[in-house]
């Protein structure tokens, strides 16, 4: 592949999934009910009544599915497991058949030559720890450690990295203030302090994996790139309150041990006199790390704009004065999302110039697109416009990785076709072809080309290897 650029010795190539996006088995093997089961259920919110109740079938198929990334020549595979599956209360008793399921999934990856990769929560929360006040309230920080430390226990002999939560923007502000996700909550201070106490579950599941002895330990964090529309002062201060709440809310904890010095002008009423923060909080939130998972997808063009709610009362925690716009002369992917690669460079070298030698390595934890794919004439999918995109954002990493930023590896998203949360399966991520009907796996031309990538990689390296002796 003429085209490939080549990344340093030891980068890792993955792909990566999520539990309730996948398994399915919603009822079996003493699986409790989570957040999600409980919002898809719930008519009107998902398109298509769409439910997670099977999904990929990937509890019973999982060995198809490991042979797919076998043949696809990954060197690791991310997965997230399913709180509910473990313990399904939240808290209280384990689930031995939980932990046998991910217990088989784990030795099936290792006798296939791929190494697994553990996300602790991608959004499954337990529905009785909703039912008890979910993420706005303290305790679910704490169970959410003693979960972790129940399943390190059990598969950190074997799985060497692990990631404690999935986008908390996504748990924190489409699901307690958009609404969009679940458990659907519209809310300003209780936003926040799901927000607050998702990093302090953080960094108490950082404690409990380096208790249990995890090899490394780590956060994944969505973070966007924010352009103004225009160069005008309104919308450049937008970009500051966009920039609060999607990336600083969680860099400026975690990385530099702090709370946003913007977060007044972002927030104003909801944040002044909170009372969900405790001294000693920031310490724990900040727990070295191993490194620092990052979800990439799309620039935001932000410009500046008034409340949409005009009582401070009723004003949610998304409500910071900024209004996205469309970003012209790009193409945009089945999302609606722009396609601007060199704005994952920007972002990277920002972030390293941002905190210097506070930045862990950075892993890529997810990376790709949805496409309106369509099975053609001779069964194959060829969806070309996810090449391109894998491409082009592939090399911007390269560019990112040139200006010294010191990036471990990338997880394409997603391995398989899957229930996209409120879209059901409206949207198509994978690289492998899902046909929901009969559960019929196809591997999609984005499939192929991502394998002759890493294969060129390794020929790459070999050919190094042989120069050097």
């Amino acid at each position: 592949m003429s085209e490939f650029p080549g990344f340093p010795p030891g980068f890792v190539f993955g792909a990566a999934t999520a539990s309730y996006q996948i398994e399915g088995a919603a009822y079996e093997d003493g699986r409790g009910p989570s957040i999600w089961d409980t919002y898809s259920h719930t008519p009107g919110l998902v398109v298509n009544g769409d439910t997670g109740d099977v999904a990929c079938d990937h509890y019973h198929r999982y060995p198809e599915d490991v042979a797919l990334l076998r043949d696809l020549g990954v060197g690791s595979y991310r997965f997230s497991v399913a709180w509910p599956r473990i313990v399904p209360d939240g808290t209280g008793p384990v689930n031995p058949k939980g932990l046998d399921f991910y217990s088989r999934l784990v030795d099936e990856l290792l006798a296939a030559g791929i190494e697994p990769a553990v996300t602790l929560y991608h959004w499954d929360l337990p529905q009785a720890l909703e039912d008890r006040g979910g993420w706005r309230v303290r305790e679910t920080a704490e169970r959410f450690a003693e979960y972790a430390a129940v399943v390190a226990g059990h598969l950190g002999d074997r799985v060497p990295r692990w990631i404690t939560l999935n986008e908390p923007w996504c748990s924190a502000f489409l699901g307690y203030s958009v609404g969009r996700h679940a458990p659907g909550a519209r809310e300003g201070r209780g936003a926040l302090a799901a927000a607050h106490h998702l990093l302090v579950g953080h960094g108490l599941a950082v404690q409990a994996l380096r208790s249990a002895g995890v090899r490394e330990a780590g956060i994944t964090l969505n973070l966007d790139h924010h352009l103004p529309a225009t160069g005008s002062a309104a919308d450049r201060e937008a970009v500051v309150r966009a920039d609060t709440l999607h990336n600083l809310v969680w860099t400026e904890p975690i990385l530099a041990g702090r709370y946003p010095d913007t977060e007044e002008d972002t927030w104003g009423e909801l944040i002044t006199g909170e009372d969900f923060r405790r001294d000693g909080d920031l310490e724990v939130i900040s727990e070295p790390l191993d490194f620092l998972g990052i979800n990439y997808y799309r620039p935001i063009v932000v410009a500046g704009a008034p409340h949409r709610e005009s009582d401070p009362a009723l004003r949610v925690a998304t409500d910071n004065r900024y209004a996205e716009t469309a970003m012209p002369g790009v193409r945009r992917t089945a999302m609606g999302w722009p396609v601007a690669p060199e704005t994952f460079t920007d972002l990277l070298v920002d972030l390293k110039e941002q905190y210097g030698d506070a930045l862990p390595p950075v892993y890529i934890t997810e990376n790709g697109s949805a496409e309106d794919d369509e099975v053609s004439a001779d069964g194959a999918v060829h969806d070309t416009g996810r090449v391109a995109y894998l491409r082009d954002h592939l090399a911007a990493l390269r560019a990112a990785v040139d200006a010294g930023v010191d990036v471990r590896g990338y997880y394409v998203w997603s391995l398989l076709d899957n229930f996209e949360w409120a879209f059901g399966y409206d949207r198509r991520f994978g690289i492998v072809r899902v046909d929901y009907d009969t559960q019929r796996r196809i591997p999609k031309d984005s499939y192929h080309w991502y394998r002759r990538l890493i294969a060129a990689q390794t020929r790459r390296l070999r050919d190094l290897a042989t120069l050097d002796d």
